[in-house]
């Protein structure tokens, strides 16, 4: 009897093997995870010097049984924590904000939410060497394929969880590429090798294919919301301007000019929120006023700081 409740005790500890080292109890100015568990650490990507960081937090309602959700936000080069601090996480702070406070809609509510900075060298994720730092779709795919697993073997108590994918904007391709590898693994893989119990994936705001999104998009977007007029879309329209996504590298000269002026007639509108505030320095919202560690608000050349 000794003997099979120690082994049973074994068994236990083997398949909850929470790595409890990454474990998260508070963070400054948000608050304590003593409702439900919190991790932040590393994932190695095997013969590389890539190491991908992640943060999970377990469902607040029945964590045991609630799918896997993981979380990306796009770019390419924006970081998860993003998302975590402002949109879907357990608390948020809001644009022009300095107060954390609890997120009523965290989806963490009801899934076990996963979010992984990536590729190696956003956020805190990290890499070394120029061959290690380049990526594309392909390799970005087949990276997070191996995070994926990686964090799996990290918390073997969740590979039988529902697995979906989420993010936005560039995630519009992170997702469907690493849903594409997983998928690919499970058909592959042998009957003793773990698959993701993969269900399905949701984006939102997604890039998808450069011809129509981004640069082109928020052109007619401008457009439809009266930010520019007619002639200037007439313009935009009759030169049938390519992109040339993302780097726009090779546009034409004519729309490169064309381009210029439509950003200087929308310098001072968020573009994610038209009708909200612009926070930044100068014209460029991205940017926080020098030395203050403050955003601002850029008012047609006057400079207005938000308390």
């Amino acid at each position: 009897m000794k003997f099979a409740t120690t082994l049973l005790a074994t068994v236990i500890a083997t398949v909850s093997a929470l790595p409890e080292a990454e474990r998260v109890t508070s963070l400054p100015d948000m608050g304590t995870f003593d409702k439900y568990g919190a991790f932040s650490g590393y994932l190695d990507i095997a013969d590389t010097s890539k190491k991908i960081h992640y943060l999970f937090f377990e469902a607040q309602n029945d964590s045991a049984n609630a799918p896997l959700l993981i979380w990306f936000n796009g770019g390419p080069g924006c970081s998860s924590m993003l998302g975590f601090m402002q949109e879907n996480g357990p608390f948020r702070i809001e644009s022009g904000g300095r107060k954390f406070h609890e997120n009523e809609f965290s989806w963490n509510r009801e899934t076990n939410i996963l979010y992984i900075e990536q590729p190696a060298g956003v956020g805190y994720s990290y890499c070394e060497g120029t061959k290690d730092c380049t990526f594309d779709d392909h390799t970005s795919g087949k990276d997070n394929l191996k995070v994926l697993l990686e964090w799996y073997a990290k918390f073997p108590e969740y590979q039988d969880n529902e697995l979906y994918i989420s993010g936005e904007s560039y995630a519009g391709v992170y997702v469907p590429y690493l849903a594409y590898y997983v998928h690919k693994h499970n058909e592959e893989a042998s009957n003793d090798e773990f698959k993701p119990n993969l269900k399905g994936f949701a984006v939102g705001n997604g890039v998808t294919n450069w011809t129509y999104d981004t640069t082109a998009a928020f052109i007619d977007m401008a457009y439809w919301h009266s930010l520019i007029d007619e002639t200037m879309h007439e313009k935009f329209v009759a030169l049938n301007c390519d992109w040339n996504m993302p780097y726009m590298i090779g546009v034409s000269d004519e729309c490169m000019n064309l381009f210029n002026e439509f950003n200087a007639l929308v310098a001072e509108v968020n573009v994610y929120d038209i009708f909200g505030t612009c926070w930044g320095a100068g014209p460029y919202p991205q940017f926080s006023e020098e030395g203050s560690g403050f955003p601002h608000l850029y008012n047609g050349g006057t400079v207005k700081r938000h308390h």
